[in-house]
């Protein structure tokens, strides 16, 4: 057994009934984690990455070592979010060899990291393509499986800096996981009815662990970049080691794998619509919960409180 956010023990591996899941961006990071803990639990697992072939060829070899020397279901398939054709070739590989897709975990996305002016539109389009229109992408795939199976579970993995207290420098990243988040909103209201839940789950910044930073891609315009370094330059350097700094030690980025095995292995109706894994405490879950309780008083005002999750964030 592990420990939650406040203190109260989650469950551990153990998965009731085993669910068909695909995990989009499993190369490394919160991917990769979830992947082989869903796997660890039960599940039958298909971990989505591009370029399985090539630069994630080791990836691929790691993941099938870790399936046989386990003995779990889990496996490597093709899948580059930011191509229609490329998803919904994924998507027809497990239905193939499944027949059903229980669960998608969304995942994929990239970071950036400097002064916003300095990115250009099409950067700031790359950033809003890989972590939002991925999203959009795979929902078209998969969707019409899960509301025929009237039964399914969507896993928004976000970032406390969506409602949480955050840095500067991250803007484009902040802003795609922003619209992210209020995507996968309205898709809640929207799937209810056909059986298929929402739960959005809201990592903090971990130092380690994941490679949002060592892999964060920055502006195409350097002369911009260079006028913010006098009044900003060391502020910005330091930036995330001052992140480091006031992560609590004793915590690592599988405890977002973890909570993610928890929440699929909950009972249909029973998952909450948001949970926070934030050692840090950015003040993310506490906005969170006062944002969410005005959107059901207003739902109820409205008279469409059924299109809510039954249960609270966490």
């Amino acid at each position: 057994m592990t420990q939650g956010e406040g203190g109260a023990e989650r469950p551990g591996r153990e998965a009731a009934e085993p669910k068909v899941v695909l995990v989009t961006g499993a190369s490394s990071g919160f991917g990769a984690l979830t992947a082989r803990a869903l796997a660890e639990a039960g599940h039958v697992v298909y971990a989505g990455m591009r370029a399985t072939t090539g630069r994630n060829a080791p990836a691929v070899a790691a993941l099938a070592r870790f399936g046989e020397d386990r003995g779990v279901r889990i496996a490597a398939v093709e899948m580059d979010v930011q191509d229609q054709g490329s998803v919904d070739g994924a998507v027809d590989r497990v239905l193939a060899e499944q027949g059903r897709v229980d669960v998608v975990v969304h995942n994929a996305g990239h970071m950036v990291l400097g002064p916003a002016e300095a990115f250009t539109v099409e950067q700031l389009a790359e950033v809003y393509d890989i972590n939002v229109l991925s999203t959009q992408r795979v929902n078209r795939a998969v969707l019409p499986v899960m509301r025929q199976q009237e039964r399914g579970l969507l896993v928004w993995v976000g970032s406390s800096s969506t409602r949480g207290g955050h840095p500067p420098f991250l803007g484009p990243y902040f802003a795609a996981k922003a619209a992210m988040d209020a995507l996968a909103e309205s898709y809640a209201a929207e799937l209810i009815k056909f059986g298929v839940e929402t739960t959005i789950v809201v990592p903090g910044a971990y130092p380690s662990g994941t490679n949002h930073f060592a892999n964060a891609s920055t502006p195409a315009d350097t002369a911009r970049t260079t006028a913010y370094d006098a009044p900003y330059g060391r502020l910005r350097d330091t930036m995330t080691t001052t992140l480091s700094d006031i992560f609590p030690a004793g915590h690592g980025a599988d405890e977002v794998a973890d909570d993610i095995v928890r929440v699929v292995g909950l009972p249909h109706g029973e998952r909450p619509f948001r949970t926070h894994i934030d050692p840090s405490r950015d003040g993310s879950e506490v906005v969170s919960a006062v944002y969410d309780r005005v959107r059901a008083e207003f739902y109820h005002r409205v008279g469409i409180e059924e299109l809510l999750t039954p249960q609270a964030s966490l």
